[in-house]
């Protein structure tokens, strides 16, 4: 198996996952949160899409899903359009409202990005240093990592409400 074979894999189960917790999900279920401090799906899957088209995105070398396709017009949020969700208070976390349809078209739509990039990777690229603000530094292996980890958290942490709300 060849590293881009692994790396659409593990990209390709985050867009499996994302859509499974988006598929017939009612209004309710995206802005429900089980106490008040607490993530919504819709948040979540925001959240870790954003974090998804920022990181590779950079990587790439190509501007933002978000920016450059109209994505953050469309969601029309209020707040900067670099904002990917990183360390938002509870009141940000519910300005986060989108339908299920938007959180998946944008979703789709930075997948398709990600799969375009990692398509033509050159696994020589891995070693590359992209952030030297850490220590050691950051390089495109280690950031992808982090961007998989982060996303299946998170899409993780989304199914669980989502169970959650079918409970109540």
């Amino acid at each position: 198996m060849e590293t881009r074979d692994v790396l659409l894999d593990a990209f390709g189960r985050i867009r499996g996952e994302v859509g499974r917790v988006l598929s017939g999900a009612p209004e309710d279920l995206l802005f429900y949160r089980p106490d008040p401090d607490a993530n919504s799906v819709a948040w979540l899957i925001w959240h870790l899409t954003r974090v998804m088209d920022d990181h590779v995105c950079e990587i790439a070398g190509r501007e933002q899903v978000w920016i450059a396709d109209g994505w953050a017009e469309r969601f029309g949020l209020p707040f900067p359009v670099s904002e990917t969700g990183y360390g938002h208070s509870s009141e940000r976390v519910g300005q986060v409202r989108a339908s299920a349809d938007l959180l998946g078209g944008y979703h789709d739509a930075v997948q398709e990005a990600c799969t375009a990039y990692l398509e033509s990777f050159d696994p020589t690229e891995l070693d590359r240093i992209i952030d030297t603000r850490w220590d050691p530094p950051v390089s495109v292996g280690v950031r992808l990592v982090s961007v998989i980890s982060d996303c299946l958290q998170h899409v993780g942490q989304a199914a669980y409400v989502k169970g959650m709300f079918g409970r109540r």
